[in-house]
């Protein structure tokens, strides 16, 4: 594990996302590199392609997320 430096105001942005989706700020961060690693790699993808791509890797089927 390391320490990574990030901006003032962009560690702002991840605090108060953070409250927002119930996660720790690392997770909060963690959760934004993975995403941002990812769509990077995959650019013709979606953020919710590339959500659904993880779901499905996890073994949960999206149809049942749906809502009815």
């Amino acid at each position: 594990m390391g320490i990574v430096k990030i901006d003032n105001d962009l560690h702002e942005d991840v605090r108060r996302a953070s409250a927002v989706m119930c996660r720790s700020i690392n997770a909060q961060a963690e959760f934004w590199i993975k995403m941002g690693r990812l769509a990077e790699a995959n650019p013709t993808l979606s953020f919710n392609d590339i959500v659904k791509m993880q779901l499905e890797a996890a073994d949960l089927p999206v149809a049942d997320l749906k809502v009815a």
